[in-house]
């Protein structure tokens, strides 16, 4: 995978790539929106632990695909308010410590999720040969 950072346009200001190709062949896998529901039904207060959250999930949902992290080319999150991008900004920068190549990423102030205390809600795209 390449990443397409033309210098013509600003830096990313933040830890994410401006774009992110695919060769051909490469299998793709999209997760939906991951809310932070843990497996037992509860929900963890703060945006930080509602990312980690969410970025577990994905998680999971990628090795199902036998990929992870590293494989993610992009990465679209919602918060419900901007007093939250620091802590999900935070839980994504430390879900992608290890990762060499990083992935697109948009993020997006919402007005609300299904469930008041939903916070932060994740969906990954990852790529694999």
């Amino acid at each position: 995978m390449r990443v397409l950072s033309p210098p013509s346009i600003a830096a990313p200001f933040a830890r994410y790539a401006h774009g992110v190709e695919v060769p051909a062949g490469y299998r793709l896998a999209v997760t939906s929106g991951q809310l932070p529901l843990a497996a037992d039904g509860t929900v963890p207060e703060g945006a930080k632990a509602q990312a980690q959250l969410c970025f577990a999930n994905c998680a999971a949902i990628l090795a199902e695909a036998g990929m992870g992290p590293g494989d993610v080319i992009r990465i679209n999150a919602f918060v419900t308010d901007r007093a939250h991008m620091a802590g999900y900004m935070e839980a994504r920068d430390a879900w992608l410590a290890t990762v060499d190549r990083l992935p697109a990423s948009t993020l997006v102030i919402v007005s609300g999720f299904t469930r008041p205390e939903f916070l932060v809600e994740i969906e990954v795209t990852a790529a694999a040969p």
